[in-house]
């Protein structure tokens, strides 16, 4: 096979990869919207339902801290670089590393085990003096804390498949989660004695079918790791270098999530819950557009980088960037201009009320201006984590961090929960100008395109865009008065033609298919 026929598939492999990846994980986000209709409606805001959400918050904080954070960061580059320079050995390290993890996790998980009431205490100190809810949530941990053992060898296995371009397998398996729960919320719940324990082993259920569902790939593709541990591979103790910080980067996000928590307990009843709301909404279009991209774009960057591809790294890199921009602006153009009508038509019921909806979109608004750089944040950190300079973007975290701190201060008095949202906001914009500048400054990217003509047409289409949305949108008291089918079907015709203007503007601006390929190489 000649080079130019390898680069050509390699780019239709990158946009087939990233329109899967996409396509699950829109899949996911929509059931896991509808498992918290299904839950609100099951079990409501019980004290038992409380003490499930702290059972199961536990071992999913130390999830997003370990299996699918620091973890999967600091394997994949090395996973790469191994294919790359070490082909012969790449199946002994994977064994070593599954090994390693599995030996790692299962001790937590017995200390977990033994320790449950005081994680329960860590982490829900009110619960102390609530004797139900403190016993609940101690005895659901005790189901849910081997969770993270599972979700890790998932995780792990989703990296190794994601290495070797198999991308639709990883991508379903958290359907499978909501799946779970939604199922023991309908048919196993109602018959129990206790119908909220049940949800502690639908948790469970939905790790045992994760993982289930990664071994026939990994069996049917010839790459599944045996687990032989082994701390002195060199591939191991680079892992684990790598781990310290990416996981100070990812607890620095976790700790702007706790953080923007505190703030909001000392804000009027409610709060808390428009905030969550809010972020459930705008992580939907984050997760679809933005973990897709990344998904595929750090595999690609990292095997282009352990070849010493610099032109084919940056042509990657710059096709990540401008997804993330084509995609990302029309979403957060929508979600602000339409944000009323999305929680009227979506969440309007029971008892979300019209005064919630009104406190949800404000917030909800102030997410949406900082989509574009949630999104861009994921791409651009992938340009350090494919060159394993996972310290520099932890840094930059930091820095923003400290931004959403102050903001946070400053925001509070004058906008309430939605000053909280608005900082979250501005600092992800802090932190995406100054991961692109060290990214530029430092020659890990170089421009491979004109980007003037791209921002004036992106500019053309969003102009186009809002002014047809603000002009047909009605105002929110009409939304409010509407029928549940009313709202879906004036809401689906402003979306769908909302977007026809904006692609159709680009396309007429002379933007074309051959543009939004991944490059070649």
């Amino acid at each position: 096979m000649s080079e130019d026929t390898a680069s050509a598939n390699l780019a239709r492999t990158l946009f087939k990869s990233t329109s899967v990846v996409a396509s699950m994980t829109m899949v996911s986000r929509i059931l896991g919207l509808v498992r918290d209709i299904v839950l609100a409606q099951a079990f409501g805001a019980s004290p038992g339902f409380d003490a499930f959400l702290i059972a199961f918050k536990i071992p999913n904080f130390l999830r997003r801290l370990f299996a699918e954070g620091a973890f999967s960061q600091a394997f994949v580059p090395v996973l790469s670089e191994y294919r790359e320079q070490h082909g012969d050995k790449v199946h002994e390290f994977m064994g070593h590393i599954a090994g390693c993890l599995v030996i790692s996790i299962l001790l937590v998980v017995i200390v977990a085990e033994i320790i449950a009431p005081v994680l329960v205490i860590i982490f829900a100190p009110g619960f102390y003096h609530d004797p139900y809810r403190f016993t609940m949530a101690s005895s659901m941990l005790r189901i849910t804390f081997p969770y993270i053992l599972l979700i890790s060898m998932t995780a792990l296995s989703g990296a190794i498949l994601n290495t070797y371009g198999r991308f639709a397998i990883p991508a379903f398996t958290p359907v499978l989660l909501n799946a779970a729960l939604i199922g023991v919320a309908w048919w196993w719940a109602p018959q129990a004695a206790n119908p909220v324990m049940t949800l502690a082993w639908g948790v469970i259920l939905g790790g045992i079918l994760q993982l289930s569902i990664q071994v026939p790939a990994l069996l049917k593709a010839g790459i599944m790791p045996k687990l032989i541990p082994n701390w002195r591979d060199s591939g191991v103790r680079k892992v684990l270098k790598l781990m310290v910080p990416a996981l100070f980067g990812v607890s620095i996000a976790q700790i702007s999530l706790l953080i923007d928590s505190l703030f909001a307990s000392f804000l009027p009843a409610g709060s808390i819950s428009w905030l969550y709301y809010s972020d459930r909404l705008i992580f939907l279009p984050l997760g679809v557009i933005g973990v897709a991209l990344a998904t595929v774009v750090l595999p690609a960057l990292s095997k282009q980088f352990s070849s010493g591809k610099e032109q084919s790294y940056s042509a990657t890199f710059e096709w990540g960037v401008k997804m993330a921009l084509i995609l990302g602006i029309p979403a957060a153009i929508g979600i602000y201009i339409l944000a009323g009508p999305l929680l009227a038509t979506l969440i309007h019921r029971g008892q979300f009320t019209s005064h919630d909806v009104l406190m949800t979109a404000k917030s909800l608004r102030a997410y949406a201006i900082g989509l574009p750089f949630f999104i861009l944040i994921k791409i651009l950190a992938s340009g350090f984590y494919s060159r394993q300079q996972i310290s520099i973007p932890v840094k930059v975290a930091a820095l923003a961090l400290i931004v959403n701190i102050v903001l946070n201060v400053l925001l509070i008095k004058v906008l309430a929960h939605a000053g909280l949202a608005l900082a979250t906001a501005i600092a992800a914009g802090v932190n995406t100008i100054f991961l692109f500048i060290l990214l530029y400054r430092k020659k890990y990217y170089v421009t491979q395109t004109p980007w003037l003509p791209i921002l004036l047409r992106l500019l053309l289409a969003s102009v186009l865009m809002v002014i047809f949305l603000e002009w047909l949108s009605a105002d929110i008291a009409v939304w409010l008065m509407w029928t549940s089918l009313q709202r879906v079907w004036h809401l689906a015709a402003l979306v769908c033609f909302s977007m026809a203007l904006y692609f159709a503007s680009l396309l007429v601006s002379g933007m074309r298919m051959h543009h939004l390929k991944p490059p070649v190489g």
